[in-house]
Order: C-alpha cells, then structure tokens, then sequence
C-alpha cells in the first residue's frame, strides 16, 4: 500500500467518524461548533439580565421575605383596590369576588380610603381586622 492510498483511507475513516458523530449528535439534541482560523475571543463578554424583584421565585419559600403590596381599602363598602394589577376586591353575599371593575352600586357609595401595606395578594383575609380598625364613619385618607 502506498502513501496516497493510506492518505486516502485516513481521509475517508475521519469523515465516515465525522459524520458519525454529527448525525448521533443532531439526533440526540445536542449541538458543537467548531472554527475555522484563529478568530481571537472578544476579551468582554456583556451578559444582559433582566432587572429582578429581589425575593425567592414564586414556587419557594420565601423564609422570611415577602413583598409588601399597596391596597386602597374603602371601609364604607368594604372593597379593596390593587391599582397595580388594576383589581377589585369585594363581598358578593357571602363570598369575596375579584374584578378589573367595580358592580355600580358599590362604585357610586366608596367614599373615603385608606392605603393599606400587606404583604398577601388576598387582602380581604384580614377584612374583620380592617372593619374594626377603620369603621366607615371614622375612616380618613391615611397611610400605614
């Protein structure tokens, strides 16, 4: 055998490998790159994050943390507003309803409110609290 022909099976045994290895590769889900001349590296490379809230992800336990929400609480009807998802919170009979609006009869009578900090996305929770904190005669604009 001579050196042409061992050149030649050499040739065909890497691509017969390469092309092996790339079909097992692409059928596996996996992925290679490979370059071609001496292409330097950039010496930054810039990762773009997104801003976060700080916290534990939604499905773990905050240990301690949680976020405090703001709530518009309306004593006279016993409604409460998130104005950040733009959601109402109110009795319909014996149960609390959630809605981006208001039934018109709750809207015409809300009178004054009171911002509220609490750190639940169920306000109403602590609605026997908030009746005896602030009854709707007595209620003012104030902050807590």
């Amino acid at each position: 055998m001579n050196y042409s022909m061992l050149k030649l099976m050499i040739n065909l045994l890497l691509c017969i490998i390469f092309v092996g290895f790339f079909n097992s590769s692409v059928l596996a889900g996996g992925s290679f790159t490979f370059k071609l001349g001496n292409d330097p590296e950039p010496k930054q490379q810039q990762v773009k994050q997104k801003h976060k809230k700080a916290g534990p992800p939604a499905h773990a336990p905050a240990h301690g943390y949680r976020a405090k929400r703001q709530y518009q609480y309306y004593p006279a009807q016993k409604v409460y507003h998130d104005s950040e998802k733009g959601l109402y919170f109110y009795l319909k009979g014996d149960n609390w309803e959630v809605g981006a609006s208001l039934p018109s009869h709750l809207r015409a009578g809300l009178g004054e409110s009171v911002t509220l900090e609490l750190d639940t996305d169920k306000p109403y929770v602590h609605n026997a609290e908030h009746v005896k904190k602030y009854p709707p005669k007595k209620s003012m604009s104030k902050n807590i």
